[in-house]
């Protein structure tokens, strides 16, 4: 059976990516803040799906939870990393500007190396993201979001880069949705 861990399967394109998962055949550990929105989409299919709930700004505590994940689901074959936020913000408030920023950027990293490291030291995994085209352009009514997929876009290509130097199975996908109602 394979394996895939979903980092904010709490609702959205998530959610949905687990479901599908799920009617395909795999275990998946499905993560995000809100516990209660996991509890019911593991009430589905409640054999098949494992709850870790964190949010990816707490870097140790996404480490700790990825890892009991791995263990209680026997191995990690897929990664897909679509958790994220951002919020119109006209007025460049930074409060949001900066919550975008640690979600979208410093915990969207920290997830992404932690993956890539992962499979690197057991020589083969898929990491796939859910970025944006909203990485392509500016934007003014939603400043930092765009900003963050652009860095997310970009970033892909690097570990893209640097799993074809390995020379191993390690792949990276980035998928690059338009609006969605989330």
């Amino acid at each position: 059976m394979r394996n895939a861990i979903i980092i904010g399967a709490s609702s959205g394109i998530g959610k949905e990516l687990a479901r599908l998962l799920v009617d395909d055949g795999f275990k998946v550990g499905i993560t995000g803040r809100r516990t209660e929105l996991l509890e019911s989409l593991k009430s589905e299919n409640p054999d098949s799906y494992f709850i870790k709930a964190f949010d990816v700004k707490d870097t140790k505590v996404a480490e700790e939870k990825l890892e009991e994940l791995i263990s209680e689901l026997g191995g990690l074959d897929l990664l897909i990393l679509s958790s994220g936020t951002g919020d119109v913000n006209d007025k460049l408030d930074f409060e949001i500007e900066i919550r975008t920023i640690e979600t979208n950027v410093i915990g969207w990293t920290f997830i992404s190396d932690w993956a890539f490291k992962f499979f690197e030291k057991q020589k083969h995994g898929h990491l796939t993201a859910i970025s944006s085209i909203a990485g392509l352009r500016g934007n003014r009514q939603s400043t930092s979001y765009n900003a963050t997929k652009a860095y997310q876009i970009n970033y892909l290509e690097g570990l893209r880069q640097k799993a074809t130097k390995l020379n191993e199975q390690i792949y990276i996908t980035d998928i690059r949705p338009g609006l969605v109602n989330t």
